[in-house]
């Protein structure tokens, strides 16, 4: 019977409605109670990570950039739940620190997107202690869902079909009209248009409209989505060998832009008089870079000091902003040996890895919930463009 009694609380314990609203609940334009008061969108804590599944989900297309303060505008797309008079209107957006951008199915960043592209998001609120932005054009009409300001995750069709390991069957294709119907499984089917400039990859190389065909399984993305239809194609691979070419290559291209940047997170615990600090760092690069952490360089400089070499691999940290730009990581960096490699339990946001540096100076910045970024032992430090670097800028 005690089991029976445990089983049964547990499952009223999962049946149990979330504390916070969701998507779940419905479209934005409804009202949400509970016990009679309104049930609100999760907030943000600051130095945490948020909780599963408290995001909203936004779609829309990529119409303004701002990489530097990893910062753009979506125009979301139209939905049922939408009046006329908003559609179409933009939703300027930051990405939070620990923030994750996809494109081919690969981590990016912004830069490495495309304007025009069709893209699905999750977010948040924005922070209450911070004005909203401005909007100078549409009459100062606002979306339903100006409110959800930061950004958790953002991805391109091609990253969410591969995430959802779902294909579109194409039931046929017309080039007479430009016209391309597919279905995903257990949906309705859905008309696309082509374009005269839409690139068809196939294996290792670009193919012609006409190696369109019936039947076949592919991946798209989209752009001008539910402006006059489902959305017009750009880009379109026929098989597998074409995927996994377009994800290998955005794959490499995000470990170089790591790799010259520094892996980011933020500082957990820090010890002053020890010249300790702990970090825990994001979720949004390639797990495998962190097996850079441990690897020693093999023609690292001696200490000035005259001191035996530390046993430990020797590293770098630099302070960043939210956005993740540092100031000055060539000059401003400080070494640390890195004295632990932490697995942690999965988070939203987190990758599970935490870091305990003994700095050899410690730095302001390096305090409970600041940003930092982490160059590891072999990661050579070179100078980056005078934009990305905030130095000067104050």
């Amino acid at each position: 019977m005690r089991f029976i009694n445990f089983f049964f609380a547990l499952s009223l314990l999962h049946a149990a409605p979330s504390p916070f609203r969701t998507d779940a609940d419905g479209p934005i334009n409804k009202k949400v109670e509970r016990d009679g008061k309104p049930l609100e969108w999760f907030n943000l804590v600051e130095g945490q990570f948020p909780v599963e599944g408290s995001a909203h989900a936004i779609s829309g297309e990529l119409i303004q950039v701002d990489h530097l303060a990893r910062a753009f505008h979506l125009r979301v797309d139209r939905n049922d739940s939408q009046d006329r008079g908003v559609w179409d209107l933009p939703l300027p957006a930051v990405m939070l620190p620990y923030g994750s951008i996809w494109y081919h199915g690969a981590p990016a960043a912004l830069q490495d997107i495309p304007l025009g592209t069709h893209l699905h998001g999750q977010f948040f609120v924005r922070d209450a202690q911070k004005p909203a932005p401005v909007l100078e054009t549409w009459y100062r009409r606002k979306t339903p869902e100006f409110d959800f300001g930061r950004c958790f995750r953002l991805e391109d069709d091609f990253s969410l079909q591969t995430r959802q390991k779902q294909l579109w069957k194409i039931e046929s294709v017309d080039l007479t009209t430009m016209k391309l119907t597919a279905l995903l499984p257990g949906e309705k089917a859905k008309t696309f248009d082509l374009l005269t400039s839409t690139r068809v990859f196939e294996k290792n190389a670009i193919a012609n409209l006409k190696a369109i065909q019936a039947g076949q399984n592919v991946f798209f993305n989209l752009t001008w989505a539910t402006l006059y239809g489902p959305g017009r194609i750009t880009d379109l691979w026929l098989d597998e060998t074409a995927r996994a070419l377009a994800t290998a290559q955005q794959l490499e291209r995000h470990r170089n832009h790591v790799r010259e940047r520094g892996l980011p997170g933020w500082v957990t615990a820090v010890d002053d008089e020890q010249q300790l600090v702990t970090i825990t760092f994001f979720g949004n690069v390639d797990p495998k870079l962190f097996d850079e952490l441990t690897l020693k360089a093999p023609n690292a400089p001696p200490p000035k000091d005259g001191s035996p070499p530390p046993a430990e691999p020797v590293g770098s940290l630099a302070v960043a902003r939210e956005s993740l730009m540092t100031y000055d990581p060539v000059n401003d960096r400080k070494r640390g040996s890195i004295l632990e490699v932490k697995k942690l339990p999965a988070e939203p946001g987190s990758s599970g890895i935490q870091i305990t540096l003994k700095m050899d100076l410690m730095l302001e910045g390096y305090r409970p919930h600041r940003i930092v970024r982490f160059y590891p032992p072999t990661w050579k430090v070179n100078a980056l463009p005078r934009e990305e670097e905030f130095f000067g800028k104050e």
